[in-house]
C-alpha cells in the first residue's frame, strides 16, 4: 500500500481499532490479549482488505469474532493440557516409590535415544503430537497440509517401533 491507500486504511484503522479493540476484550476477557488480537485483524486487513469497502463494519467484524473464538479455543486446549498433565504428574508422585522413578528415568532415556535415531521431521511430528499439539496445529508448524500429518505419525510411530523392536531383540 502506497500513497492514498495508506490513508485510507489509516482513516479505517483509527476509525474502527477502538471498537474492535473493545469488543475482543468483552470477547477474550484479558486486555492485554485483546489489545494483540485487534493488532491481529488489522494486519489481515492490511493484508488482505474486503472487496466492498462499504462492508467494512461487517468484515471486520467476522475477522474480530473469528480471532477471538480461536484464541479461547486455543486458552481452553492449553488449560486441559495442563490440566492433564498436573494431574498426571500428580498420579505419578504418589503411586512411585523410588525404584519405579529410577526406571522411569530409564525407560525414558531409552525413549529417547530411540527417537534421536529417528529423522528429524519424524522425531517433531512426534513431539507436537505427545506434547498435545492438535493435527491442524502440527500441521501449521510443519508448513504441510493438514490431510497428511495423520499418515506421516503412523509412518513415524512405524519406524519408532521398529526400532525398539530391533533394540529389544538384541
Amino acid at each position: 500500500m502506497e500513497g492514498p491507500e495508506i490513508d485510507i486504511f489509516r482513516t479505517v484503522f483509527e476509525e474502527h481499532y477502538p471498537i474492535v479493540r473493545r469488543k475482543l476484550v468483552a470477547l477474550v476477557q484479558d486486555e492485554a490479549a485483546a489489545e494483540d488480537l485487534a493488532q491481529e485483524v488489522f494486519i489481515r486487513l492490511y493484508r488482505n482488505p474486503p472487496d466492498d469497502p462499504a462492508a467494512m463494519g461487517a468484515w471486520l467484524h467476522r475477522v474480530l469474532t473469528r480471532i477471538g473464538y480461536d484464541y479461547i479455543s486455543k486458552q481452553i486446549r492449553e488449560r486441559k493440557l495442563k490440566d492433564k498433565q498436573e494431574q498426571h504428574y500428580d498420579m505419578g508422585q504418589q503411586i512411585a516409590s523410588g525404584e519405579e522413578i529410577v526406571l522411569r528415568r530409564m525407560d525414558q532415556e531409552e525413549v529417547r535415544k530411540w527417537m534421536e535415531e529417528l529423522p528429524e521431521r519424524d522425531r517433531k511430528v512426534l513431539m507436537l503430537k505427545y506434547s498435545g499439539y492438535s493435527y491442524a496445529e502440527i500441521a501449521e508448524e510443519l508448513n504441510i497440509r493438514p490431510p497428511l500429518v495423520g499418515s506421516m505419525l503412523s509412518r513415524a510411530t512405524n519406524k519408532l517401533k521398529r526400532k525398539v523392536l530391533r533394540k529389544s531383540v538384541t
